[in-house]
Protein backbone atom coordinates (compact mmCIF):
# COMPACT_ATOMS: atom_id res chain seq x y z
CA UNK A 1 0.00 0.00 0.00
CA UNK A 2 1.35 3.23 -0.33
CA UNK A 3 1.77 4.88 2.80
CA UNK A 4 -0.34 7.70 3.66
CA UNK A 5 0.64 9.68 6.30
CA UNK A 6 3.27 9.43 9.14
CA UNK A 7 2.39 6.40 11.36
CA UNK A 8 1.94 6.45 15.40
CA UNK A 9 4.00 5.42 18.54
CA UNK A 10 3.42 1.72 18.30
CA UNK A 11 5.89 -1.05 20.03
CA UNK A 12 5.41 -4.66 21.43
CA UNK A 13 3.92 -4.12 24.51
CA UNK A 14 0.08 -4.74 25.06
CA UNK A 15 -2.07 -2.66 27.19
CA UNK A 16 -4.22 -4.20 30.12
CA UNK A 17 -7.01 -3.14 28.15
CA UNK A 18 -6.70 -5.50 24.66
CA UNK A 19 -8.72 -7.73 24.05
CA UNK A 20 -7.21 -11.26 24.52
CA UNK A 21 -8.15 -13.08 21.33
CA UNK A 22 -6.63 -10.18 19.18
CA UNK A 23 -3.70 -10.49 20.84
CA UNK A 24 -3.34 -14.38 20.49
CA UNK A 25 -4.49 -13.75 16.58
CA UNK A 26 -1.78 -11.28 15.67
CA UNK A 27 1.17 -12.45 18.54
CA UNK A 28 1.09 -16.07 16.16
CA UNK A 29 2.89 -13.93 13.81
CA UNK A 30 5.84 -12.93 15.98
CA UNK A 31 6.66 -9.60 15.90
CA UNK A 32 5.14 -7.26 13.19
CA UNK A 33 4.80 -3.89 11.75
CA UNK A 34 2.77 -2.30 9.32
CA UNK A 35 5.48 -0.71 7.00
CA UNK A 36 4.45 3.19 7.65
CA UNK A 37 6.92 4.64 8.14
CA UNK A 38 7.08 6.31 11.67
CA UNK A 39 10.26 8.85 10.82
CA UNK A 40 13.73 9.05 9.72
CA UNK A 41 17.27 8.78 11.27
CA UNK A 42 20.76 9.33 10.56
CA UNK A 43 23.55 6.39 11.28
CA UNK A 44 25.59 8.58 13.98
CA UNK A 45 28.30 5.55 14.00
CA UNK A 46 29.27 2.19 12.55
CA UNK A 47 31.77 0.39 14.46
CA UNK A 48 32.88 -2.90 13.33
CA UNK A 49 31.97 -5.91 15.66
CA UNK A 50 34.08 -9.18 14.57
CA UNK A 51 32.18 -10.27 11.43
CA UNK A 52 29.04 -8.02 12.19
CA UNK A 53 28.52 -4.54 12.83
CA UNK A 54 27.06 -2.10 16.01
CA UNK A 55 25.21 0.87 14.81
CA UNK A 56 24.40 4.26 16.32
CA UNK A 57 21.37 5.73 15.19
CA UNK A 58 19.46 9.09 15.77
CA UNK A 59 16.07 9.61 15.39
CA UNK A 60 15.10 12.86 14.24
CA UNK A 61 13.54 14.90 16.33
CA UNK A 62 9.70 14.64 14.58
CA UNK A 63 9.88 10.78 15.60
CA UNK A 64 6.72 10.36 18.28
CA UNK A 65 6.82 9.30 21.34
CA UNK A 66 10.80 8.20 21.06
CA UNK A 67 11.51 9.06 24.50
CA UNK A 68 9.84 6.04 25.29
CA UNK A 69 11.76 3.75 23.35
CA UNK A 70 13.63 1.04 25.45
CA UNK A 71 16.57 -1.26 25.31
CA UNK A 72 15.30 -4.43 24.37
CA UNK A 73 12.41 -3.10 21.68
CA UNK A 74 12.31 -4.17 18.11
CA UNK A 75 12.55 -1.15 15.71
CA UNK A 76 12.58 -1.73 11.59
CA UNK A 77 15.79 0.18 10.23
CA UNK A 78 15.00 0.49 6.39
CA UNK A 79 12.54 -3.04 6.90
CA UNK A 80 14.97 -5.11 9.02
CA UNK A 81 13.96 -5.87 12.66
CA UNK A 82 16.49 -5.12 14.57
CA UNK A 83 16.92 -4.86 18.58
CA UNK A 84 17.77 -1.72 21.22
CA UNK A 85 20.96 -2.79 22.72
CA UNK A 86 21.99 0.36 24.20
CA UNK A 87 20.84 3.96 24.92
CA UNK A 88 22.67 7.02 25.32
CA UNK A 89 23.39 10.71 23.90
CA UNK A 90 24.37 9.77 20.66
CA UNK A 91 21.08 7.94 20.33
CA UNK A 92 20.06 3.93 19.77
CA UNK A 93 22.57 1.31 19.11
CA UNK A 94 22.04 -1.70 17.62
CA UNK A 95 24.03 -4.95 16.57
CA UNK A 96 23.86 -6.58 12.80
CA UNK A 97 25.70 -9.58 12.19
CA UNK A 98 27.04 -11.11 9.22
CA UNK A 99 23.67 -12.96 7.81
CA UNK A 100 22.20 -9.45 8.18
CA UNK A 101 24.63 -7.58 6.56
CA UNK A 102 25.39 -9.89 4.02
CA UNK A 103 21.13 -9.91 3.09
CA UNK A 104 20.22 -6.56 3.74
CA UNK A 105 21.49 -3.37 2.67
CA UNK A 106 22.32 -2.14 6.34
CA UNK A 107 26.02 -3.39 5.55
CA UNK A 108 26.37 -0.20 3.21
CA UNK A 109 25.42 2.67 5.56
CA UNK A 110 28.18 4.83 6.40
CA UNK A 111 28.11 7.61 9.13
CA UNK A 112 25.65 10.49 7.36
CA UNK A 113 23.07 8.08 6.00
CA UNK A 114 20.00 8.14 6.41
CA UNK A 115 17.34 5.43 7.39
CA UNK A 116 13.78 4.89 7.32
CA UNK A 117 12.52 3.88 11.20
CA UNK A 118 9.54 2.07 12.34
CA UNK A 119 8.93 0.28 16.03
CA UNK A 120 6.81 -2.60 16.40
CA UNK A 121 3.11 -3.35 16.16
CA UNK A 122 1.13 -3.44 19.16
CA UNK A 123 -1.52 -5.61 19.00
CA UNK A 124 -4.47 -2.53 19.81
CA UNK A 125 -2.61 -0.36 17.10
CA UNK A 126 -4.52 -0.01 13.70
CA UNK A 127 -3.31 -1.71 10.73
CA UNK A 128 -3.01 1.16 7.83
CA UNK A 129 -0.61 -0.71 5.72
CA UNK A 130 0.20 -4.54 5.71
CA UNK A 131 1.83 -7.28 7.55
CA UNK A 132 5.41 -6.75 7.54
CA UNK A 133 7.86 -8.98 9.53
CA UNK A 134 11.13 -7.16 9.34
CA UNK A 135 12.65 -9.87 7.93
CA UNK A 136 14.20 -8.92 4.45
CA UNK A 137 13.92 -11.63 1.66
CA UNK A 138 16.54 -10.02 -0.22
CA UNK A 139 18.38 -7.06 -1.92
CA UNK A 140 16.67 -5.15 -5.15
CA UNK A 141 18.32 -2.20 -7.22
CA UNK A 142 16.77 1.09 -8.12
CA UNK A 143 16.28 0.34 -12.39
CA UNK A 144 14.40 3.46 -13.48
CA UNK A 145 13.14 6.11 -12.05
CA UNK A 146 9.93 8.08 -14.17
CA UNK A 147 8.29 11.30 -12.86
CA UNK A 148 4.91 12.74 -13.80
CA UNK A 149 4.48 15.46 -11.45
CA UNK A 150 5.08 15.70 -8.11
CA UNK A 151 4.10 11.87 -8.84
CA UNK A 152 7.35 8.87 -9.02
CA UNK A 153 6.91 6.01 -11.21
CA UNK A 154 10.01 3.58 -9.45
CA UNK A 155 10.98 0.16 -11.25
CA UNK A 156 13.06 -2.30 -9.24
CA UNK A 157 14.96 -5.20 -10.39
CA UNK A 158 14.76 -8.58 -8.18
CA UNK A 159 16.41 -11.96 -7.41
CA UNK A 160 13.66 -13.96 -9.70
CA UNK A 161 12.31 -16.26 -6.95
CA UNK A 162 10.95 -12.91 -5.40
CA UNK A 163 8.41 -12.08 -7.79
CA UNK A 164 6.89 -15.97 -7.68
CA UNK A 165 5.48 -14.22 -4.38
CA UNK A 166 4.21 -11.21 -5.86
CA UNK A 167 1.12 -10.01 -7.58
CA UNK A 168 -0.10 -6.93 -9.22
CA UNK A 169 -2.02 -4.56 -6.71
CA UNK A 170 -0.32 -7.12 -4.16
CA UNK A 171 1.97 -5.45 -1.04
CA UNK A 172 5.55 -5.53 -0.87
CA UNK A 173 8.05 -3.79 1.50
CA UNK A 174 10.78 -1.63 -0.16
CA UNK A 175 13.34 -0.59 2.68
CA UNK A 176 10.47 -0.83 5.33
CA UNK A 177 7.92 1.03 3.17
CA UNK A 178 4.62 -0.73 2.52
CA UNK A 179 3.75 -0.29 -0.87
CA UNK A 180 1.12 -1.22 -3.47
CA UNK A 181 2.61 -3.56 -6.80
CA UNK A 182 1.67 -1.53 -10.39
CA UNK A 183 3.61 -4.15 -12.71
CA UNK A 184 5.44 -7.46 -11.87
CA UNK A 185 7.47 -9.07 -14.32
CA UNK A 186 10.37 -12.30 -14.21
CA UNK A 187 12.92 -9.99 -11.96
CA UNK A 188 11.06 -6.66 -11.25
CA UNK A 189 8.22 -5.14 -9.97
CA UNK A 190 7.56 -0.94 -10.36
CA UNK A 191 5.85 0.79 -8.24
CA UNK A 192 3.71 4.70 -8.16
CA UNK A 193 5.03 7.13 -5.11
CA UNK A 194 2.73 9.95 -3.86
CA UNK A 195 5.04 13.25 -3.01
CA UNK A 196 4.08 12.51 0.60
CA UNK A 197 5.97 8.93 0.69
CA UNK A 198 8.74 10.56 -1.32
CA UNK A 199 9.14 13.28 1.43
CA UNK A 200 9.22 11.44 4.44
CA UNK A 201 10.51 8.07 3.33
CA UNK A 202 13.98 7.78 2.12
CA UNK A 203 12.86 6.15 -1.33
CA UNK A 204 12.68 10.10 -2.04
CA UNK A 205 16.27 10.10 -2.08
CA UNK A 206 16.80 6.90 -3.98
CA UNK A 207 18.56 7.05 -7.53
CA UNK A 208 19.41 4.63 -9.77
CA UNK A 209 21.43 1.89 -8.81
CA UNK A 210 20.65 1.90 -5.28
CA UNK A 211 20.38 -1.28 -3.20
CA UNK A 212 16.86 -1.55 -1.45
CA UNK A 213 15.61 -4.31 0.96
CA UNK A 214 12.76 -6.29 -0.43
CA UNK A 215 10.15 -7.99 2.24
CA UNK A 216 7.63 -9.79 -0.25
CA UNK A 217 3.81 -9.95 1.47
CA UNK A 218 3.70 -13.07 3.97
CA UNK A 219 0.68 -14.27 2.62
CA UNK A 220 2.64 -15.19 -0.98
CA UNK A 221 5.29 -16.94 0.72
CA UNK A 222 2.54 -19.54 2.59
CA UNK A 223 0.73 -19.90 -0.79
CA UNK A 224 4.18 -20.47 -2.89
CA UNK A 225 5.00 -23.30 -0.23
CA UNK A 226 1.33 -25.14 -0.23
CA UNK A 227 0.06 -24.89 -3.88
CA UNK A 228 2.56 -27.20 -5.39
CA UNK A 229 2.05 -29.61 -2.53
CA UNK A 230 -2.11 -29.14 -2.76
CA UNK A 231 -1.68 -29.62 -6.70
CA UNK A 232 0.21 -33.02 -5.97
CA UNK A 233 -2.44 -34.60 -3.53
CA UNK A 234 -5.20 -33.87 -6.31
CA UNK A 235 -2.97 -35.29 -8.53
CA UNK A 236 -3.14 -38.70 -5.97
CA UNK A 237 -6.06 -38.85 -4.86
CA UNK A 238 -8.58 -41.23 -6.65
Amino acid sequence: MIIGTVGRRVDKRGSAGDSPSRDAAILTYGMMFTGLVEGLGSIAAVRKNGRGVDLVIRPAASLPDQETTAIGDSIAINGCCLTVVGLDADGWMFQAGSETLSRTNLGLLTAGDVVNLERSLKPSDRLGGHFVQGHVDGLGQVAKIDREGEWVHMTFTVPAPLTRQMVSKGSVAVDGVSLTLVNVGSDSFSIALIPHTLEVTTLGRRQPGDAVNIETDIIGKYLEKLLPSLAGQRETDP
